[in-house]
């Protein structure tokens, strides 16, 4: 007889679970599931773990971030356990237990943590902003360091070993025999996942979502590229600032869709948005438009008599950089990519 440990199914409550309880080992969740497979089944065999609260299982398991949330298994639940939405929330739970500094998990969990950290971004870039006397010239070069050090410093102190801990959980402990050559054969579905989502296609329904978030990621990082290596608000190549508007533009146009979806809750994955969920589309939503406006505002020459346009602006990329990024739900497209990638070399080894 399992023993149920109950500790691990109040955690997940914490990270958004709903009514997991309520299966009863039916199976039909994965019966109807678009992307499960004889060789990777789910979210059944996931649901299970979680009700008996095997920790040690979900953590070794690549299963969740297989999962789409394509919405079919919670729509077709004959006892609305919402298995979709556990998926949903064991993704959070791991992503706290990958991160090796807890910030994750106590963000995930508290809003009021989470906005309190916000609310101390917007102090000290307050602080910092009335040292240099307003001088927003002055603050625009700074930032554009801030980005170009940003991206370095979250990679190298927080991805990186965070990478290695979803290796050692996923890979190491469950002790099956890899050969370094499955890991360079492997690395090419590391880089078409990290950019296609493709396996998001199989899903039956919503194939207009997965366009959506390809021309997100796609206008993302090309925004990413054109501010921070291409110096887009200083600038005075024609075709850098068109680019820069573009860019901005459609992902400003792309995270308000979602903010809409998110709002009127019309698919499956937006019925239980968590407060994570909103920061991620917000803020992203938020960083379009004003990076839009900043540039407009530099080109009409309005910058240095509105410049708490570009404050604001700053204040929303720094907490983005340094909250949503690293801690929130942003690294499922990394641990997913990776997830991919791990479950290639599996295959390989087999």
């Amino acid at each position: 007889m399992a023993l149920i440990k109950s500790e691990l199914k109040q955690e997940l409550k914490k990270y958004g679970a709903v009514d997991f309880n309520a299966c009863y080992n039916c199976g039909n969740c994965t019966a109807v599931c678009s992307l499960s497979t004889e060789d990777n089944s789910f979210p059944r065999e996931i649901v299970r773990y979680s009700v008996l609260g095997l920790e040690e299982e979900l953590q070794s398991s690549l299963k969740p971030w297989l999962c789409y949330y394509c919405g079919e298994c919670t729509t077709k639940c004959p006892q609305q356990a919402k298995p979709g939405e556990l998926m949903m929330s064991i993704r959070r739970w791991l992503t706290a237990r990958y991160d090796w500094t807890g910030l994750s998990g106590l963000l995930y969990k508290s809003g009021l943590l989470t906005m309190i950290a916000f609310i101390i971004i917007a102090i000290a870039e307050l602080g910092f902003i009335m040292y240099e006397d307003f001088n927003v010239m002055k603050i625009m070069h700074y930032g554009h360091y801030f980005e170009m050090f940003a991206i370095a410093g979250v990679f190298i102190v927080i991805f990186l070993p965070n990478i290695i801990r979803m290796w050692y959980f996923t890979m190491l402990k469950t002790e099956v025999k890899m050969s370094v050559k499955s890991y360079s054969i492997a690395v090419k579905d590391l880089f078409v996942h990290m950019f296609t989502q493709k396996r998001a296609l199989d899903c039956n329904e919503n194939k207009f979502r997965w366009l959506e978030h390809f021309i997100l990621v796609i206008s993302y990082l090309s925004l990413l590229f054109t501010t921070v290596f291409l110096d887009w608000f200083a600038s005075e190549n024609l075709f850098v600032i068109i680019l820069g508007y573009i860019e901005s533009a459609v992902i400003f146009i792309v995270t308000f869709d979602f903010v809409l979806s998110r709002i009127k809750k019309n698919k499956e994955m937006n019925t239980f948005s968590q407060p994570s969920d909103w920061y991620f589309v917000v803020w992203l939503l938020l960083m379009g438009v004003t990076a839009f406006l900043v540039r407009l505002f530099i080109d009409i020459d309005l910058m240095e008599s509105n410049a708490w346009l570009y404050y604001f602006h700053l204040m929303i990329l720094v907490q983005w950089a340094l909250i949503i990024v690293p801690f929130g739900k942003w690294t499922h497209f990394l641990y997913r990519s990776f997830a991919m990638y791990f479950a290639k070399i599996q295959e390989i080894s087999k």
